[in-house]
This record gives C-alpha cells, structure tokens and sequence, in this order.
C-alpha cells in the first residue's frame, strides 16, 4: 500500500527527559507531535475516532495474514493457485476486473485532490483509516471472487528450490512490512491519525527521512510485493495473470505517486529520485548523508 505526505512545516518532535527509557522514545517515535492547542472535541467524538482507527487497522492486519496463505497456498480458504472451476474467459474477465478495481481504488484515493474532495465528507483524522479500510475490502473482494484458472506455468518440484522460493515469497511479505515500521507503520496504515485526535492533539506531518533501506532503493515495499507476487514454485495461469497485472501496476502507481512527491517536495526530492535507484540496488547509487533531505516514502 503507498500513500503520499502532504507538503507541510518540518514537524517538532516532543523532548524525551534523558532517563525516559525505551517505551518514551518509542512513543515519541510514531506519536511524532507538535505541541499546540489542544482539540476541542468531546470524549465521544474523540473515543469514535479511535475506535474506528483500531478496526480498520484490524481489518488490515487481518487481511494481510489472508494474502500471505492465499498467495502461497497456505491454510485459506481461497488461494490463488486453486483448481479451476469456471470458463476460461469468464476467470480472466473477473479477475482482471479484481485486480484493476483494488487499483483504481488504491490509487485514487491516495491522489491529493481526492484527499481534499473526501475530507469534505470524512473528518480529516479518519480520511487515512477509511483508506485503509477500502484498500482491505478492495482485497478482500479479490481473495472471495478470484477465479483460479489452472494451466500450470511451472512447478518446481525438488523439495530444496521449492523451500527456497516460499522463502523468498515470505521474504518479501516480511519486507513490505518492515519497511512500513521503518517509516510510520502507525502513521501510515491511520492509528497515528486517531491516537493524535483521541488525545486531543491536531495530526502533524512526518519529518523527511532516508531510514534503511530507502538509502538504497526508492520503493522498497513494492519490492517486497514483487518478491512475494513472483517467487513461487507452482506458477498457475491465474498466478502469472495476477502477478503480470499487479507488476504493471505497481510501476504505473510510482509514476504517479513520484510526480506528486515532485510537485510537494520539489528540488529534495528530485535529488533524492537521481541518487537512489527505484526497485533495484545499483552499485554506486545510494542516498549520501551530505545530500538534500529526502522523504521518507512508501
């Protein structure tokens, strides 16, 4: 999942007292707030928000377990790699429209001025978890009408390369998730937005940030789904579909998503995107700590 910053002040981050200890720091860390005027909300507005944040954050964990066994054939109900069980034509149509329907609405609704038409309809403090929760419905719509297809592209059946490739799958679902930690999980899948407004604090932007490995690659997290969509040692024809179709959306959603970090962060980013490869490490190119600051991206 990728989401774009809005251009804003560098944020202030609340002094940690030198004995706080780690669970202070940690706290700072995703809490990231400025000090100011406190939110005048009541406790049941405030209370709502949180628990709408707490849900859809659980729908989403929820459903990113489902992916995990549905995409490695693993213990789900649905999997991608299923025997067939409708025509041909009627599989690659409904498919196709799954995957083009979690697309449209997860690139969308990451856009700005779609941001600013939704917040006219949500509160801004829930516009970040109703994303979220759309994008996990979007899913698991996929995963609930997917239609496997057959027409085996290839299996590798020596038990050692089979093991190799499931860890490589699992791998990149490890890495789209670390990375999210590496930059906000909390701030990016909306907790961090209704924790600030349940403790009556206005939301405050992240500081720009280059942490692991976005010093080497631009889009690591999409690494990490092109790992766990490719490396797999049975390759159905619904697999590749699905595999070939999210791949071009992926590139297709960078383009997007970089043209709106240009227009928001200028000049740093445009150093940033010269310096630092977008999906694959290229010797000689990685982010210099003398450089312009860069955002922190996903």
């Amino acid at each position: 999942m990728s989401h774009s910053p809005k251009k804003s002040p560098r944020t202030c981050v609340l002094p940690t007292p030198p004995r706080a200890g780690r669970k202070a720091r940690f706290a700072n860390m995703w809490i990231n707030a400025a000090p100011g005027a406190p939110i005048q909300a009541s406790a049941g507005s405030r209370l709502f928000a949180l628990a709408c944040g707490l849900v859809c954050y659980a729908i989403f964990f929820v459903t990113f377990l489902y992916a995990i066994g549905f995409m490695g054939n693993f213990f789900t109900p649905t999997s991608i790699d299923a025997p067939p069980t409708s025509p041909l034509w009627l599989a690659i149509t409904v498919n196709t429209a799954l995957i083009l329907l979690f697309g449209v609405q997860h690139s969308v609704m990451a856009r700005p001025w779609f941001k600013k038409a939704w917040t006219r309809i949500v509160p801004e403090h829930l516009e970040r978890p109703t994303y979220v929760l759309f994008s996990s419905l979007a899913l698991i719509a996929l995963f609930a009408l997917w239609q496997p297809i057959g027409m085996t592209i290839w299996n590798i059946s020596h038990p050692v390369a089979r093991a190799v490739l499931i860890a490589i799958m699992l791998a990149g679902f490890a890495i789209v998730l670390v990375t999210t930690f590496l930059i906000n999980h909390f701030d990016l899948f909306g907790l961090r937005h209704t924790w600030l407004y349940f403790t009556r604090r206005a939301y405050t932007h992240l500081d720009f940030a280059t942490p692991g490995v976005y010093r080497i690659v631009r889009h690591p997290l999409y690494v990490g789904w092109l790992l766990s969509f490719w490396a797999t040692p049975t390759m159905t024809a619904a697999h590749l579909l699905f595999a070939a179709l999210s791949t071009a959306y992926i590139l297709a959603a960078i383009r997007w998503e970089e043209r709106d970090l240009l227009d928001l962060h200028g000049e740093s980013y445009a150093i940033y995107r010269d310096q630092v490869p977008m999906l694959v490490p290229t010797p000689g190119k990685a982010w210099r700590d003398d450089a312009a600051p860069a955002p922190a991206l996903n």
